[in-house]
This record gives C-alpha cells, sequence and structure tokens, in this order.
C-alpha cells in the first residue's frame, strides 16, 4: 500500500485520481472526464437540470454526484428525496460497470425512497416515474444480466417542469 495519498487543501483525504465515463478512478495523469467539484453547490433546478443532462450524456455516476450535492444542502424534509434520486443514478452506475447484484439493490431503495414523495413531490420531481423506472431498470438486469442499461430513460421531472 501506498503512503501517499491524495489531500484537498485543509488535508483531508480526497481522491484527487481522474474517473472514467462510469466513475472509476484512473491512474494520475491519465486524461479523465470532467469530475462534479467535491464543494458544488447546486440549487434545486440547477441540479436537476444538470442531472438530466448528464444522464443524457450516459454519465450517470457524475449525475449521481450532482444529486448527491443537492442532496447534503437540502431541507431536512427534502433530503430523502435527494438521497433518493442519487441512489438511483448510482444504481444505473453500477449496471452500466456490470455490477447487477449492486444495481438492482440502490435502483429499489432509491425508488422506495423518493415513491413517498408521491405525485406532487417538490420541485417538480417526477418521484413516481423515477421510482417506476428504477424498479423496471432492476427487474429488467435481473432478468437478463446482459440486458443494457441506458441512463438517458431516467427523467427526473414531470412534464414541463425544471
Amino acid at each position: 500500500m501506498s503512503a501517499f495519498r491524495d489531500r484537498n487543501p485543509e488535508g483531508r483525504a480526497q481522491n484527487q485520481r481522474p474517473r472514467d465515463r462510469y466513475g472509476r478512478p484512473l491512474p494520475h495523469g491519465v486524461p479523465g472526464v470532467p469530475r462534479v467539484p467535491d464543494d458544488a453547490v447546486f440549487t434545486p433546478q440547477e441540479g436537476l437540470a444538470e442531472a438530466q443532462r448528464l444522464l443524457g450524456d450516459g454519465y450517470a455516476f457524475h449525475a449521481h454526484e450532482v444529486l448527491e450535492a443537492v442532496w447534503k444542502a437540502a431541507d431536512e424534509d427534502e433530503r430523502e428525496l435527494w438521497r433518493g434520486l442519487a441512489q438511483i443514478a448510482v444504481g444505473l452506475t453500477h449496471a452500466q460497470r456490470g455490477n447487477r447484484t449492486g444495481a438492482a439493490r440502490l435502483l429499489r431503495r432509491g425508488a422506495d425512497r423518493v415513491e413517498a414523495y408521491g405525485a406532487d413531490a417538490p420541485h417538480g420531481v417526477d418521484a413516481l416515474g423515477a421510482a417506476a423506472h428504477g424498479r423496471a431498470v432492476a427487474d429488467r438486469i435481473e432478468a437478463d444480466a446482459a440486458a443494457e442499461v441506458d441512463p438517458a430513460a431516467l427523467r427526473l421531472t414531470r412534464s414541463g417542469s425544471a
């Protein structure tokens, strides 16, 4: 094990390695995909728009990081919504990486969290649609280990929102 450990400016451990499109760390010095900064702050509307853009481009891991940033800054009564959306996105990431068991678990866990917000979830979030999508993907990858996963198919907002 190397004695060297990446640190942020405050001296806390923080992985500074570049990442691939699926969020896997690459060796230092290898070009990677631009990362969402650890200190990024997004309003709910900004977070939804950026996460949807990233999902549309196939970057579920990076969408997860955006949703996690919103989750960390959210009011207490909305935290589980954002946590669930982030779990659905990271579930898609695990599916992209080939970890079907972990993907299904996270997709279902996230679906349970967001579904609780119902048809009138805040910020125009399509909680029921996101939950249904997460469960459908989980079912599909459990039934067929070779099933393709398209992060762009996840719609985060109700039609006309965000």
